[in-house]
């Protein structure tokens, strides 16, 4: 009997393996997929985003109304206790300009591999494609494995089987099922940091797909972000959008659609802006007079054009001033949510009243959970990952102190 087996071999519970070894604990780590990290190795894959250096309590507001809930995971391992641990497997971390922080390296292979070493000379145990299926009638863990079904007793469990967004590397929420089974609250797993889908024209998608909107302003509701978006053939994605996803996808999934305001010159108000607007055109496009008055880009008077259409008025036919308003103010309709296999993370999860504050399951003693099965999302930036190895170590925490207890 394994002391401990640890489900899911991503961030959160790689991070639970490691806390559990160091512990003394003997630990075993199961895997649907044939090798470990492939999610954190798909993150990685544009340069792997660690965490974030803004302030602490900063930091935790961008988890939201889960903030209460791993408030205590994260002051007990914090950005810069990440940074530390990766420094320690010879990943030494620096800030980006936007405050993100990265390896120098860029790249997640070198740490996985550094990671996988260290898990392995403290005595880890893996065990890849092997599926987990909930539990057998005497509470032993059950796989289906390449060789036939296998049963393994623990003395306890780690759950970090991560969402629904990622089915091809093992995150497909067929969890869901094995712990509503056992009588397990679990909010219904839902896309986050996704795109959306928007009615483009056929000119507008043809021509601008791909395109990206920078140094925007996007607003819903009481809601303001400013970042970059990028159109889609069907739609909008992009970090400033990822931000607002859950504002986003709540309206959309409520009343069927969500508005979206996009400032495409934030920096300058109305008046300067119809000031600009109010010069001559002389033999001047309409599209040209636009880019070079207010600077906007070919994609920035699209979108305007695009809302113009869609008012039942040409932009040619506006004045000055309404031109300057819309500069600022042009309306989107969003009509959908791209779909969860396409995002990047996954809201929804175990809800937090099931946990103990030591990440057990209270309905299954010896059984705790971490990473993205749990009810909370965090916009992209690094908050993502930090949550995942915050909660791993603290379930591996609360697994030790169950295994001293028993």
């Amino acid at each position: 009997m394994s002391d401990v087996a640890v489900i899911g071999a991503g961030p959160a519970g790689l991070m639970a393996a490691e806390v559990l070894a160091s512990g003394g604990a003997r630990v075993a780590v199961y895997d649907a997929m044939p090798s470990a990290g492939r999610k954190f190795l798909m993150a990685g894959r544009g340069g792997l985003n660690l965490t974030h250096s803004e302030p602490l309590p900063d930091f935790l507001a961008r988890y939201r109304e889960a903030m209460p809930h791993l408030r205590a995971a994260v002051e007990a391992f914090p950005p810069d206790a990440l940074r530390d641990w990766s420094a320690t497997l010879g990943q030494v971390t620096f800030v980006g300009s936007s405050g993100r922080v990265f390896p120098k390296t860029f790249k997640a292979s070198p740490l996985l591999r550094a990671w996988l070493r260290r898990l392995d000379t403290a005595g880890v145990q893996f065990a890849f494609r092997h599926r987990w299926a909930g539990w057998d009638a005497e509470r032993w863990l059950e796989f289906q494995t390449p060789d036939g079904p296998l049963a393994i007793e623990a003395g306890a469990t780690v759950l970090a089987l991560g969402g629904a967004n990622w089915p091809r590397l093992g995150s497909d929420g067929a969890w869901v099922d094995y712990l509503a089974a056992k009588g397990v609250a679990i909010s219904k797993l839902r896309p986050a940091n996704s795109g959306f889908t928007v009615a483009w024209s056929d000119i507008f998608r043809d021509r601008f797909e791909g395109q990206p909107l920078k140094g925007v302003a996007l607003t819903v509701g009481a809601h303001t972000v400013r970042g970059e978006a990028m159109i889609t053939r069907r739609g909008i994605e992009g970090g400033a959008i990822y931000t607002l996803s859950a504002e986003l996808r709540e309206a959309v999934l409520g009343i069927g659609q969500a508005r979206l305001t996009i400032a495409l010159r934030p920096d300058l108000d109305n008046a300067a802006l119809t000031t600009r607007l109010s010069g001559t055109r002389g033999k001047q496009s309409l599209a040209n007079f636009l880019r070079k008055a207010a600077q906007l880009s070919p994609v920035g008077i699209g979108l305007m054009q695009e809302a113009a259409i869609a008012s039942g008025r040409p932009l040619a036919a506006l004045s000055p001033a309404e031109l300057a308003h819309l500069v600022n103010a042009i309306p989107l309709q969003l009509t959908g949510v791209a779909p969860i296999d396409r995002a990047i993370s996954t809201a929804g999860g175990i809800a937090f009243n099931e946990l103990d504050d030591h990440f057990m399951l209270r309905k299954l003693p010896g059984v705790f959970a971490a990473g993205e099965m749990l009810d909370w999302e965090a916009p992209t930036g690094g908050y993502l990952l930090q949550a995942s190895f915050a909660t791993g170590a603290a379930a591996g925490r609360g697994a030790l102190r169950w295994l001293a207890s028993s």
